[in-house]
């Protein structure tokens, strides 16, 4: 019962005893009063009206209020939730996806009454003075299913368990019409690694009409005097050989492309908040675990399931990628060999055997496993398990066993002779006293 009930209640007790206080007249005295017609006044029981008699009918808050259970539904999932909130995670959808998936059975509510109690706990964070909350209004547009697709990058940093530091890339794609989501992680961004997840995207997404990115180093150049864009060479050839068109944002104008825009902050926000990784290879598997999970979810912004209204409008209308030989070119970036025998791929090195005459190779990384290929493409060199170390990688034949040896240079003509190896065990021969052996 809180204040506002008690002082109601109250209201209603010293009310009905003015009543009966008035029509008993001079005879009435409080500890003699009535309790039944008190009782029919307040329309509380009997038995509480005589705990009332016995406090003066002074309504008291109840003995046990503001005493806590000394545990809840929440006790033992405590540390865990506090070092999301000291890292900044406050959405409460993450910490109660994290919370269950280690035997929490409670519910929503729950978790969010605890974040708001030990808000004292987040990080605060730098906001920026004078900022205008309402800047110049703009209109997304929207396309057909099928026939555009946003991309970008986004970056983020990552401390490994010596406490160094490192960053890492993360590609991201979205389908226009629906909110589909393709999400991987590169050590880098170079062009190479937009190629890779374009190609993977594509392959799970289909392949649209255009794509809708920014001003890339690795997409366009510059824009001529005309302002029509003079795109990268390479890039180029990629349009050509997979068969789609690039659209160019205007710069420092994000919402043309707000989708994609809003994914790597959903994905910075929820993927990443407190996530714990052994290698690219569990990350990017567990962002396509989370990647299907948002797409089959109700989103109320375009009214559907994604994952549904991708498979059912957009991807009929994306054209299939067609796995040619010079798309795998695109998946296994060039390497040059080095004199020892080793080529660098995602900062580590490895092995190439010393029979492949060529100067430079082919390197993809499958999962666990990093196959090298020859420049070609014909024939697979090595294969090395990714074991994310920074130690070299060897592989068998890398390095001939050819050391040199000196031939005669005149006749041999010297001969000696070799005796048969004794059949005898002559470390018994001092115990042979009387010639047995």
């Amino acid at each position: 019962m809180n204040d506002n009930e008690r002082n109601g209640l109250q209201e209603i007790i010293d009310k009905a005893i003015s009543d009966i206080a008035r029509t008993e007249g001079d005879s009435f005295e409080l500890d003699k009063m009535n309790l039944a017609e008190f009782s029919r006044r307040t329309g509380l029981s009997r038995s509480r009206a005589r705990t009332l008699k016995a406090r003066g009918f002074v309504v008291a808050p109840h003995g046990r209020c503001g005493m806590r259970a000394a545990t809840t539904v929440i006790s033992g999932f405590e540390g865990i939730v506090n070092a999301l909130l000291s890292e900044g995670v406050t959405n409460s959808e993450v910490v109660f996806e994290r919370i269950r998936g280690q035997g929490y059975e409670g519910g929503r509510t729950t978790v969010k009454n605890y974040i708001a109690a030990h808000a004292d706990l987040v990080p605060s964070k730098r906001r920026l003075a004078g900022a205008d909350p309402q800047a110049s209004r703009g209109r997304r547009f929207s396309t057909s299913p099928g026939e555009s697709y946003q991309m970008d990058w986004g970056f983020v940093d990552v401390e490994d368990w010596t406490g160094g530091m490192f960053r890492i890339a993360c590609f991201a794609m979205v389908c226009h019409h629906c909110g589909t989501c393709y999400v991987e992680f590169f050590p880098n961004a170079r062009q190479e690694s937009l190629f890779i997840g374009m190609i993977h995207a594509f392959a799970v997404m289909g392949v649209p009409e255009c794509v809708l990115t920014d001003n890339m180093k690795s997409v366009v150049l510059r824009r001529d005097i005309d302002g029509r864009p003079v795109w990268q060479a390479d890039y180029a050839a990629f349009m050509s050989c997979v068969g789609f068109k690039t659209k160019l944002c205007k710069p420092r104008h994000p919402f043309t492309k707000g989708k994609v825009e809003r994914l790597i902050r959903f994905v910075k926000g929820n993927f990443l908040a407190g996530r714990r990784f052994c290698n690219a290879t569990d990350l990017n598997a567990q962002a396509l675990e989370w990647c299907a999970a948002q797409s089959g979810r109700y989103r109320r912004a375009v009214d559907c399931v994604p994952a549904d209204e991708h498979s059912a409008a957009c991807a009929p209308a994306a054209s299939v990628l067609a796995m040619t030989h010079e798309l795998a070119l695109y998946l296994c970036p060039r390497r040059r060999i080095s004199f020892d025998g080793f080529v660098s791929y995602e900062g580590r090195r490895f092995g190439v055997p010393y029979w492949y005459p060529g100067r430079e190779c082919r390197v993809n990384r499958d999962g666990e496993w990093l196959h090298i290929y020859s420049d070609d493409l014909s024939r697979e060199l090595a294969a090395h398990p990714v074991t994310w170390g920074r130690r070299d990688s060897c592989c068998d034949d890398q390095y001939a066993d050819v050391q040199p040896v000196e031939l005669p240079t005149a006749p041999v003509t010297t001969v000696i002779a070799r005796l048969e190896p004794p059949k005898g065990k002559p470390g018994f021969d001092k115990f042979d006293f009387e010639g047995r052996l």
